[in-house]
């Protein structure tokens, strides 16, 4: 075991990290069948840690996903089911839970749960200290970090900007490793800058990963892909060398020991397949994520196979550090899973879709069934009484999800009960119970209609 930093102030509580990142696909990792080599420090993590095989968003957007994790509750439920919407200034946060156990809590990097720039002390969600920016991918760029302090005062931070915000947080673990301390890292890579629509690498690896792997969907359905993988794939390297700095940090402290990490991703991207974007959609493109948490209690190299939503990560870091789970966090924690205790584990994750459509999935080890809201905006409305079949997928025949089979004749008995099993988690998590429209029906050799077309039928 290695040394404590001061086991008086201590008091057996763990530190808990969250390296939090933004649009990473699970398959960017080793663990997952990347050939790349782009993460072999979320590799090792993985491998003698816990390893969440199958870790979900349970909204595919950045700041819903965000105020889902921030709270242990949906999108719908706090309010925050679209970008722009800030996070209530009553809601409790992961900050409030650890600041009452007696923690520094800390957060560094994206926070996109407000509507200004800078973050007043108010809208901060709890944290004692503060060094973030609302919107990091307009207030900065990849070699141009610009953050806000404690007093709003704008921080230049020098290097790229994976590493910029890395120094901080390795910063602010040296300056308190005697406290017990709650520290959220949020990085913006892998997402892409908006103002230029790019993917911006760190200058040592552009050009290193052009051409080469694609996972099938994005080889299968093009996209953005071919344009924009290599500075993605360059994003997650240096990502993954931020990871092992950290630990290395936590290491030379003799605080790896003391401290659970927690690495995930807000969500996936599917780089314009699905849409005309990178996500708020239902397929695994846009929703799975690595996962893998390490520390007190997550050693010895487990391998959790049960369907994770990211809504479940909050009560899983109170509950590992000794604090009690409010109840209204909606998610489970998955430290009985990780003992082994599976017992009344849900077989399904829901997942809440917005500004692309008002739309709903689950998906579970073998199926993904998706409808949307026809006559709802995604941008205006929550949710809806009424919605349509959209996608059906069989993951045991179609894993990359090439083969839509809503309305197939031979999969009604399929949809109709994983139809009951959607309103279930719907209510589950406090919505209402909707009607949910059968999609048409579709023959061998039948042209599917699009969207559009569903839309004007209804």
């Amino acid at each position: 075991m290695g040394r404590s930093g001061n086991p008086s102030k201590r008091q057996g509580r763990p530190n808990v990290v969250v390296f939090f990142t933004d649009q990473q696909r699970w398959d960017t990792t080793g663990v997952h069948g990347n050939p790349l080599h782009l993460t072999p420090n979320f590799d090792r993590m993985a491998g003698e840690g816990t390893h969440v095989y199958h870790s979900f968003t349970c909204q595919p957007v950045c700041g819903p996903a965000r105020s889902c994790l921030q709270t242990g509750r949906y999108a719908t439920d706090t309010g925050c089911y679209r970008n722009g919407i800030p996070l209530p200034e009553d809601a409790k946060t992961l900050a409030h839970h650890f600041g009452d156990a007696g923690y520094k809590t800390a957060y560094i990097g994206k926070w996109h749960l407000a509507e200004e720039e800078p973050v007043s002390e108010p809208r901060r969600g709890g944290y004692d200290y503060w060094l973030a920016s609302n919107v990091l991918e307009f207030s900065s760029d990849a070699y141009d970090t610009v953050m806000y302090d404690n007093d709003c005062r704008e921080v230049k931070l020098p290097g790229y900007r994976v590493d910029a915000l890395t120094d901080a947080a390795i910063r602010y673990i040296h300056q308190n490793q005697d406290d017990p301390f709650f520290l959220f890292i949020s990085y913006i890579e892998p997402h892409h800058q908006n103002h230029l629509d790019n993917y911006p690498s760190p200058d040592v690896y552009q050009g290193a990963y052009g051409g080469r792997w694609l996972p099938p969907d994005l080889a299968a359905l093009g996209g953005t892909a071919h344009q924009h993988i290599d500075g993605y794939y360059g994003m997650v390297k240096r990502l993954d060398d931020a990871l092992g700095r950290l630990h290395d940090a936590l290491k030379s402290m003799r605080l790896s020991d003391d401290t659970i990490v927690l690495f995930t991703s807000d969500h996936a991207c599917h780089f314009k397949t699905r849409n005309a974007e990178y996500k708020r959609s239902c397929h695994d493109s846009s929703i799975r994520v690595p996962t893998a948490i390490c520390g007190p209690g997550f050693q010895e190299g487990r391998r959790i196979k049960e369907l994770v939503s990211l809504i479940d990560l909050p009560p899983t870091l109170l509950d590992a550090a000794g604090i009690e789970v409010p109840v209204e966090m909606q998610g489970r924690s998955i430290v009985p899973l990780v003992s082994g205790d599976r017992e009344h584990w849900p077989e399904e994750v829901f997942v809440q879709i917005s500004e692309s459509q008002v739309g709903r999935a689950i998906r579970t080890e073998r199926y993904k069934y998706s409808v949307f809201a026809p006559d709802k905006n995604g941008n205006r409305d929550a949710g809806s009484d009424v919605y349509q079949e959209e996608f059906l997928y069989d993951l045991a025949a179609d894993p990359y999800e090439l083969h839509n089979l809503a309305g197939v004749e031979s999969y009604r008995e399929v949809a109709d009960q994983l139809k009951v099993r959607l309103i279930a988690r719907m209510t589950e998590a406090g919505e209402a119970a909707p009607v949910i429209i059968d999609a048409p029906r579709v023959k061998a050799g039948q042209r599917r209609l699009s969207v559009d077309e569903l839309r004007v039928q209804v």
